[in-house]
């Protein structure tokens, strides 16, 4: 059927399918749902939604598995079952098609793996290819006839599909990605620079889909008709969706779409389909507008208006620093941490803040919801520190609860409210916390959001649009000398040097002889490093970070002093913290307290005479 489809694509348009997705929500299945998994659980449903297609007027179905790849479906918990829904998938397509004994062609479709990829994410591209190819596989294996490779945003991540799917098989590739209203995919691809680097991988056909709508779409393929000879595609979305008595709906109709089938025919594009929103309705209109535009010549003289790629520009102006990044590498900086109230009273916590700033310590650190509990939001916390008194607050901010979106949206909010250092953590993850079933986004780790605030710091964002004037973060990191994996940690913390780290705090340590190899291994690395300590309180506290605190380690000797020490665990504790102090002191930049139980007074006692 491969060789058949690419005689088809000789001979004219192709009409393709709409959404899955919307037809599913609007016969009663939850958004909440994988509407993957419905391939086994209830085929019916899904092959009704074929066979209504291919009455439209579709010759293109494709393959109810948009998501059935590994990363999405482990969020259901169906990371295991990818084979299965996959093959099952096609064979229900597969069967639709001879219900309703029409030729028409299954593709096996395949969207994003949902997480980015590194360096902005945490998936590499060999982890890429390995989901992309098992997906492929079984699809091949369920009898697809060619695949659909849609919504991707990333051009590396396209090019990994490509390449798992080309590793399996011969079958023809139609390449898809989906771009923004600015014209260019979220991580800034042009149109231009897709169509160029699709071609020289050898897919038959590249277009668009998704997107916004229509005329979005129209002007993309508008970009890419002059850049290459390949047959082109276009699957829009029906427009925005809009919520009407608790169901979303799309506007744009199916009289719409219809015209606007005509105007991509016209351009030259060779399959036209429908993404989010459109319907058997849609494309009954739509095959009806294409075999009347194929009989008039109305309108031959159409032209549609190609925009000219817009030139990025990274806006040039003097950086003002923070006063922790003037004082660092200058003198002695000390640090404490902060945790936001678990309430909404932030009274407790500006009290610390003022009894800090009394002792002269040079900034606050304010922890993001650490160990995954619910607090108060660490910007809000630290805009109301930073507003009321003069001290320097430095902002932990974790990829555990923001997407890409949402990270960059919060610390172009956090640079505007004057906070300008920011420690790039990954974050604990939630089964830590008290909601151990929620889930966690992990867009990105710490490396990735080391990237994207150093691109803030450029002036533009991930995807390269400008956001005016450029930011002036201080970026910090974190780094465990006492990690279990030594050496991968370190190969880590070299990676966010190189991702634009300009400072680091390490993990509370409490052995010396795990220091030293630290120091070691890290000292041809120009970057400050600012000793994390956490004086220990007693010896059940001792135990209970040694034994179920991940990254902490506390020698046996330690913890035996801290057995003996009895009912005065906390003033042994501080001494402990005072002698490490004391002898590490000329081997780091700062040092960064860390109170246990909101014992702020407790830290201080352990910068006394040093």
């Amino acid at each position: 059927m491969g060789d058949f489809f690419l005689e088809r694509l000789k001979k004219g348009v192709i009409l393709c399918d709409g959404a899955m997705g919307t037809l599913l929500y609007s016969r009663g299945i939850s958004f909440e749902r994988s509407f993957d998994e419905l391939n086994l659980s209830n085929p019916k449903i899904v092959q009704s939604i074929h066979q209504d297609y291919i009455k439209a007027g579709a010759e293109i179905i494709e393959t109810n598995t948009f998501g059935a790849n590994r990363f999405r479906l482990q969020a259901f918990g169906l990371e295991n079952k990818v084979n299965q829904i996959n093959v099952k998938g096609a064979k229900i397509a597969r069967e639709a098609r001879e219900i309703e004994g029409e030729t028409v062609f299954v593709a096996g479709s395949i969207g994003p793996l949902g997480k980015p990829l590194a360096p902005i994410g945490r998936i590499t591209q060999e982890q890429a290819l390995d989901a992309f190819s098992e997906q492929a596989e079984a699809l091949l294996e369920g009898g697809v006839d060619l695949f659909i490779i849609e919504t991707i945003s990333d051009l590396k991540e396209m090019i990994q599909a490509i390449k798992a799917v080309k590793n399996v098989c011969q079958l023809p590739i139609v390449a898809q990605m989906t771009f923004g209203e600015d014209g260019n995919t979220l991580m800034g691809n042009t149109p231009e620079e897709v169509a160029l680097g699709l071609e020289k991988l050898g897919v038959k056909v590249v277009g668009a889909n998704c997107s916004v709508g229509p005329q979005r779409i129209l002007d993309v393929i508008g970009r890419m008709a002059k850049t290459t000879k390949l047959s082109l595609s276009a699957q829009p979305n029906a427009g925005f969706p809009k919520m009407v008595n608790g169901r979303f709906i799309y506007l744009s109709s199916p009289t719409y779409f219809a015209e606007y089938a005509k105007k991509l025919t016209r351009f030259g594009v060779k399959i036209i389909g429908g993404c989010c929103g459109t319907t058997p309705e849609h494309i009954k209109a739509m095959a009806k507008a294409i075999k009347q535009n194929s009989s008039t010549d109305e309108d031959t003289n159409f032209v549609i208006e190609v925009q000219a790629k817009e030139e990025r520009t990274v806006a040039v102006e003097k950086i003002e620093k923070s006063e922790f990044a003037k004082k660092l590498g200058k003198k002695f900086v000390v640090s404490v941490e902060l945790d936001p109230p678990k309430g909404v009273n932030p009274k407790k916590i500006l009290s610390h803040a003022q009894t800090l700033l009394n002792s002269g310590i040079d900034a606050v650190n304010i922890a993001d919801s650490p160990m995954a509990r619910v607090r108060m939001s660490c910007i809000s916390t630290a805009s109301l520190i930073k507003q009321r008194f003069r001290i320097e607050v430095i902002l932990h901010l974790t990829c555990r609860d923001r997407n890409l979106l949402g990270l960059q949206s919060d610390l172009t909010g956090a640079h505007a409210l004057g906070i300008k250092n920011i420690l790039a953590i990954t974050g604990d993850p939630p089964r830590l916390g008290d909601y151990p079933n929620v889930t966690a986004v992990y867009d990105v780790d710490s490396i990735g959001l080391v990237e994207i605030i150093k691109r803030l710091n450029q002036g533009i964002d991930w995807a390269g649009n400008s956001i005016g004037s450029p930011t002036s973060f201080f970026i910090g990191v974190g780094v465990n000398p006492a990690a279990y994996d030594f050496e991968k940690e370190m190969e880590r913390f070299e990676k966010k040097i190189g991702a634009g780290a300009n400072f680091a705090f390490t993990q509370p340590l409490y052995d010396f002889f795990i220091l030293e190899k630290f120091v070691k291994k890290t000292e041809n690395l120009k970057i400050p490093i600012i000793l994390g300590l956490m004086p220990l309180h007693s010896f059940r506290h001792a135990e209970f970070l040694h034994n179920e605190v991940p990254g902490i380690v506390i020698p046996e000797k330690q913890r035996e002093r801290m057995r003996e020490a009895g009912d005065k665990g906390l003033i042994e504790g501080i001494k402990m913290a005072k002698e490490f102090l004391e002898k590490a002191k000329d081997l780091f930049s700062g040092v960064y307290l860390v109170p246990s139980f909101g014992k702020v007074e407790a830290v201080l006692d352990v910068l006394e005479g040093i």
